[in-house]
């Protein structure tokens, strides 16, 4: 098998674990959602929930994409495909970026620490752990 094939099997392996992360975390903010509207916490706290769990597994998504396309970019050097790939780095900077403050609320440079999705999606499933106590 050559380096190619290789890296190109490990590429699409780590892309499928995006695309899974992406659907379980929708799954989860759903269930989440649920849960909080089932608690009686009403709509507004439901809808909080769901937007900034969805936005977090969106962003640890996305997050897990740009490892797939540094690899890819490692695997076949070449300006055009490092062009792509610093175009493509850009792209979904600018969009984490946009969905970061979409959850937040506030730029992402005057928050005094920096949240990853993972993050985001941690912190929901644990305020939800703890209201459920």
């Amino acid at each position: 098998m050559e380096t190619e094939e290789l890296s190109a099997g490990v590429v699409s392996v780590i892309e499928i674990i995006g695309v899974v992360v992406v659907v379980v975390g929708f799954g989860i903010a759903a269930v989440l959602a649920v849960r909080a509207l089932s608690r009686g916490k009403g709509g507004k706290a439901a809808y909080q929930t769901l937007r900034t769990s969805i936005g977090g597994s969106i962003l640890l998504g996305l997050e897990i994409f740009v490892a797939a396309d540094i690899i890819h970019t490692l695997s076949a050097p070449s300006l055009e495909v490092a062009a792509v790939l610093g175009l493509i780095v850009v792209i979904r900077t600018i969009l984490s970026m946009s969905i970061q403050i979409e959850i937040d609320g506030v730029l992402p440079w005057r928050r005094a620490l920096l949240t990853s999705g993972g993050q985001v999606l941690a912190g929901a499933i644990t305020e939800d752990t703890r209201s459920a106590q």
